[in-house]
């Protein structure tokens, strides 16, 4: 199963949370039937979700991560709910580019940069907070980063990977959220930037060690850490009849029977788990009569 710790420094001036999401990631690859490329980038952001639905408060929110960056992978929309629990999806997700000249798949490229990441919080308040920022490469770590510096003014390290197999199953998958808390200094910026640079890849840690504490403790050696939370998250998408039948309904009467004259029913898929829900012209016109 996979988990998500949360950890304070001891001196109080650094957050962090890590994320093991191997399974999750694997399972919207089945789900989506997701190319190498599209399962990288769909893995990044359900972690980069995770990670910053499990530090909401309040029963019933949830944070959504709609990256547009102009790229053949189309919108990239992912959702977490307060626990860390996710679902989403990419537009194209069959979208396959070449390797990069390192090696590496072509996240940014297949992601685009030439747009935003926006970000909504519904904290079921009258309103949900929306943030948007530009997005800085596509390679999704960098891009949540600077949505804390400029929308929240966090000053924030996030680091993501997903290791994709030769037989296209995830491998590894998972990263980290470092913030400054206030009265951090210089020195606790320097003491954070050489671990993450003395750390290397976060796949290249997870492929041999999947506990996302342990990635923690290696990304900060340099800091006395304190786990206080540890929490088991999952792919879950809560569809469901009932809620797509208050979509129909929303479509309104006209519309409705416009779909019973030129169809005689209609079929309507979840975007995060492709579940198929098949109404009737009957089923149609009693939602009709419910009206």
């Amino acid at each position: 199963m996979d988990k998500i710790v949360r950890a304070i420094s001891s001196d109080g001036l650094v957050q962090a949370a890590a994320i093991c999401s191997r399974d999750l990631t694997e399972r919207a690859r089945q789900i989506h039937n997701t190319s190498p490329v599209a399962t990288a980038a769909l893995g990044r952001a359900l972690s980069a979700a995770s990670l910053m639905g499990n530090a909401l408060k309040g029963q019933g929110a949830s944070v959504t991560l709609q990256f547009k960056g102009g790229g053949p992978l189309g919108t990239l929309l992912v959702v977490s709910d307060a626990e860390g629990n996710v679902r989403g999806y990419a537009v194209n997700p069959q979208t396959d580019l070449p390797l990069r000249p390192d090696g590496k798949l072509d996240v940014g490229g297949a992601v685009g940069c030439e747009g935003t990441l926006t970000v909504i919080k519904d904290l079921n308040m009258r309103e949900p907070y929306v943030g948007t920022v530009d997005l800085l490469g596509g390679e999704i770590a960098e891009d949540v980063a600077a949505y804390f510096v400029e929308s929240e003014q966090i000053p924030t390290a996030c680091g993501l990977g997903v290791l994709v197999d030769r037989d296209r199953s995830v491998k590894a998958a998972g990263g980290y959220l470092i913030q400054l808390l206030p009265g951090a200094g210089e020195d606790t910026i320097v003491k954070v930037e050489g671990g993450i640079m003395a750390a290397g890849s976060v796949t290249s840690f997870l492929e041999k060690d999947d506990d996302p504490e342990h990635l923690l403790r290696h990304v900060m050696s340099d800091f006395d850490l304190k786990v206080f939370d540890a929490t088991e998250v999952e792919y879950r998408c809560y569809c469901s009849r009932e809620r797509v039948e208050r979509a129909l309904v929303a479509l309104g009467r006209e519309e409705l029977e416009n779909i019973i004259r030129e169809q005689g029913g209609c079929e309507m898929t979840c975007q995060f788990c492709d579940a198929v829900y098949k109404f009737t012209a009957e089923d149609l016109e009693k939602l009709i009569k419910e009206m």
